[in-house]
């Protein structure tokens, strides 16, 4: 019979034995776990203006032309309906963003029949809608202060304060928890070119950019409030820059005229670094190593041309990008 020392000593040595197969097993899995791949979008779900994701990889994707809002679960290749066009009084859906400590799904909803895109319901005016991120129950329904207003794209302020751009008017928006109306967070005329995506950086600062005129700026954050806006040198020239998520030191954003970059800032001037040209990108969001990027085709719904031919395909794209 064996000695107490030696049972113990025994059932040691079986632990860490296990202990190291698992760690051997969970390795090997992640070696050979297969590549996240596309998602063909529906075609209820055309012309996709954003994505957004949350860190198990769920992806949320909108529809400028079409309204409504599809989820991509994680590991899945297919979309769902997840608001469906109309659905608390929605019409355009342009930027989306998940926020899980809230648990609340962003979502810009436009009349954009001004620009050419009726929507799927008549309700007038800018919103910044909040749904629930699991069930899609609406919880907020914040209008933008003016017309004409397009919500555009949001980032969020530490404390959970929505910052919104205005890519109609040359401001920034926001609504504070518990809020019920955007208000005026930024207005200046140095924006006039059409203020798009925007994220916060890792010094806490607010970057946008600006579509029509490919231009790049900080906003220096003090307190939750805009203190001083500054035109960013860039190192080549923007054509049609969009959305933008924070990566690593600094950004991925995509522009309309191809390439997906990261964007890094030193001073007062950013770093644009080609990784991959897609087809008409307007959207980018991050689930580990993997960017997703949409594919939203846009300059199709302004080209007289294509006027009544059929639609072109559209994708959420997969990109592993090398961990920085």
């Amino acid at each position: 019979m064996k000695s107490i020392e030696e049972c113990r000593s025994f059932g040691a040595s079986r632990r860490r034995l296990v202990r190291g197969l698992a760690l051997a097993a969970s390795l090997l899995a992640a070696a050979v776990a297969p590549a996240a791949a596309d998602v063909l979008l529906p075609d209820f779900a055309p012309f996709p203006e954003s994505v957004t994701s949350t860190r198990a990889g769920t992806l949320y994707s909108s529809s400028i032309s079409d309204g409504g809002v599809v989820r991509v679960r994680p590991g899945s290749s297919e979309a769902e309906a997840f608001i469906k066009p109309g659905e608390g009084e929605t019409r355009s859906t342009f930027g989306v963003l998940a926020d899980e400590k809230t648990n609340t799904l962003w979502v810009c909803s436009n009349d954009a029949s001004f620009i050419g895109l009726p929507g799927p319901s008549k309700v007038e005016g800018s919103y910044l809608k909040g749904f629930d991120l699991e069930t899609g129950a609406l919880k907020v329904s914040a209008p933008a202060p003016h017309k004409p207003s397009i919500c555009n794209d949001i980032a969020l302020l530490p404390d959970g304060t929505a910052i919104v751009s205005n890519v109609a008017q040359p401001e920034l928006l926001r609504l504070k928890p518990g809020g019920e109306k955007l208000e005026v967070w930024l207005a200046d005329p140095a924006l006039k070119g059409g203020v798009d995506g925007l994220a916060f950086g890792p010094d806490g600062n607010l970057y946008v950019n600006t579509f029509n005129s490919g231009e790049f700026f900080r906003v220096d954050v003090v307190d939750g409030e805009a203190k001083k806006l500054t035109k960013l040198e860039t190192s080549r020239p923007l054509t049609h820059p969009d959305g933008m998520r924070p990566y690593g030191s600094g950004f991925l954003m995509v522009e309309g005229a191809g390439p997906l970059s990261r964007v890094t800032i030193s001073g007062d001037r950013a770093n644009v670094e080609t990784i991959k040209d897609f087809v008409g990108p307007t959207g980018v969001t991050l689930v580990g190593d993997t960017a997703w990027v949409c594919e939203g085709q846009l300059g199709y719904l302004f080209n007289p041309e294509l006027k009544g031919k059929p639609r072109p395909q559209f994708h959420l794209r997969a990109l592993p990008l090398e961990k920085k």
